[in-house]
C-alpha cells in the first residue's frame, strides 16, 4: 500500500504544471500541455547484471525555458528478476534548434525489485541527459535518447547505468 501512495503523491505533484497557461511556440502554434514518452529501456548494474524492458513517462513544463518535470515508470526484466523504477526528474531545457533539444535532469527514483521471490524496495538519486529530436516544426511526434546514472541510498549503495530511447508524442 505504501508503494501505491507514493505513486499517487508523485502524480499529484505534476497536476499544477498540467494546468498551466497555454503557451505559444516561436511559430505562433499552441504548445502541448505535456509530452508523452514511450520506449525501450536497458540497465546495467555497476557490479554486474543487465536487464531490459520498457519506459513510459510524461513531461510537463511549469516554467518555460527553465524547468521541466518528468514522471516515468520503467519495468525491466532479467534472469529471475523484475525491477520497476518510478522516477521524478527536474530538468533544465536548452533548445539548440527548432528540431533539437537537450535537457539535464536530476531527481529521485523509487525501485521495487523482485529477485528469486525476495522483494525489496529502495530509493535512489538519478542524473539523466535527455536528447529530443523533432522532425517537424509543430512538435507533434519525435524521438528521444536518454542515458541515466542511478545511485542507491540504501545498504550497498547500488549503482547502475541506464538508457531509454523511443517515441515522443505531444499531448495537445
Amino acid at each position: 500500500m505504501k508503494q501505491f501512495s507514493t505513486i499517487i503523491l508523485l502524480l499529484f505533484m505534476t497536476i499544477p504544471a498540467i494546468g498551466q497557461k497555454v503557451q505559444k511556440d516561436s511559430t505562433g502554434q499552441k504548445e502541448a500541455i505535456a509530452i508523452a514518452e514511450f520506449g525501450g529501456a536497458v540497465s546495467q548494474d555497476i557490479k554486474g547484471g543487465a536487464s531490459a524492458g520498457y519506459s513510459i513517462a510524461v513531461e510537463v513544463t511549469p516554467i518555460e525555458h527553465w524547468l521541466e518535470l518528468e514522471l516515468g515508470v520503467s519495468p525491466t526484466f532479467s534472469d529471475h528478476a523484475k525491477e520497476t523504477d518510478i522516477d521524478l526528474l527536474f530538468k533544465k531545457p536548452w533548445t539548440f534548434s527548432p528540431k533539437a533539444e537537450f535537457m539535464f535532469g536530476l531527481g529521485l527514483a523509487w525501485t521495487h525489485t523482485k529477485y528469486l521471490n525476495v522483494t525489496t524496495n529502495g530509493t535512489s538519486g538519478e542524473i539523466a541527459l535527455d536528447f529530443m529530436f523533432w522532425p517537424a516544426a509543430k512538435h507533434r511526434f519525435g524521438w528521444y535518447l536518454e542515458p541515466a546514472y542511478e545511485y542507491g541510498f540504501g545498504g550497498g549503495h547500488a549503482q547502475s547505468l541506464g538508457m531509454s530511447a523511443g517515441l515522443l508524442v505531444a499531448i495537445p
